[in-house]
């Protein structure tokens, strides 16, 4: 088996955590690895990867170099075929190494996928997920990644920048407090700054599901987001899970314990402003920003975004 290390040295861990990572390389020299210095110099470095056979790619990095590195996988296909994917918890935000079930150690994590590897063991460690297609027709571009979150979303990340400085308090930390602060402020009906609603029209399968304002509006194909956050409970079989909350929504103090947890109460109904469903393609209309496992982009006017799961990859649990 042909195994590759993508590091990205920027992605929010400490330096020593980096060193362990290349002093554990040195131990396995038949391992390729590159190291990258900035999140824009990851579709090169996959691209140089790319041109080797590679059954195995660890990613060492956080959500958002994760994002970078299964956007060119998949777009620019460099590969003959799409490798096993090893996402290590490398970076401030972790969520898809997290959901698989990651351990929290990124060094423990490659040391414990490369033992797998010697012991012939690695099937045990695998686990194939959907990955989400974020495709923009404005802008003329594709995005691959696991979690979709338009306007207060996009909104709450920037707000989370502003308030923290660089590194890990920008991550899970940083992150966990302002969600706890806008739960709270949505809960007693507060709809300006970040909390603004925005106008959209949502279709799910080709259906109009509603249009109008949203304060929520989310996609994933993952099981839970950070803090075991779980803002879905639709139900249907496909890969999109997805997730809108009216602005208005009746009752909303009431349901936010329900949305947070996926389990919604008898109010938690369409008709109420709340709707939750899998499905295959989801498409939005919307003049507001919205992140990619993180990374942001501003708001076009009259924007349509396309939202599927075409694509499936086999993941390995660090």
């Amino acid at each position: 088996m042909q195994i590759a290390v993508l590091n990205n040295l920027r992605a929010g861990r400490s330096q020593g955590k980096v060193e362990r990572i290349l002093a554990l390389l040195r131990d396995y020299p038949e391992v390729q690895h590159l190291e990258t210095e900035r999140t824009g110099a990851l579709p090169d470095a996959v691209a140089a990867l790319g041109n080797n056979r590679v059954d195995l790619l660890i990613v060492n990095g956080g959500d958002g170099t994760i994002q970078h590195a299964l956007t060119e996988i998949l777009s620019a296909e460099p590969f003959e075929k799409p490798p096993l994917f090893a996402p290590l918890r490398g970076g401030r935000t972790n969520m898809t190494a997290l959901d698989l079930g990651a351990q929290r150690d990124p060094v423990k994590g490659l040391r414990a996928i490369l033992r797998a590897v010697q012991s012939g063991t690695l099937e045990r460690l695998l686990v194939q997920r959907p990955v989400l297609r974020i495709e923009s027709a404005t802008r003329n571009n594709v995005q691959y990644g696991m979690f979709f979150g338009a306007g207060m979303i996009h909104r709450a990340i920037a707000l989370t920048h502003r308030m923290f400085p660089p590194g890990k308090s920008q991550g899970v930390l940083g992150a966990s407090l302002v969600t706890a602060g806008l739960l709270a402020r949505a809960s007693f009906k507060a709809s300006e700054g970040v909390l603004a609603p925005d106008k959209a029209q949502v279709y799910l399968d080709g259906e109009l599901v509603s249009q109008g304002e949203f304060t929520l509006l989310i996609g994933s194909t993952l099981k839970r987001l950070f803090l075991r956050l779980n803002p879905f409970w639709g139900e249907g079989s496909g890969g999109v899970r997805f997730t809108s909350m009216s602005h208005g929504a009746h009752r909303m103090g009431r349901a936010i314990p329900g949305l947070v947890r996926g389990r919604p109460n008898r109010n938690m109904t369409p008709d109420a402003g709340y709707t939750s469903r899998n499905v295959d393609h989801a498409e939005l209309r919307i003049d507001c920003g919205y992140t990619v496992d993180g990374e942001v982009f501003p708001g076009e006017p009259d924007e349509r975004i396309s939202l599927s799961a075409d694509h499936r990859i086999t993941f390995v649990r660090a």
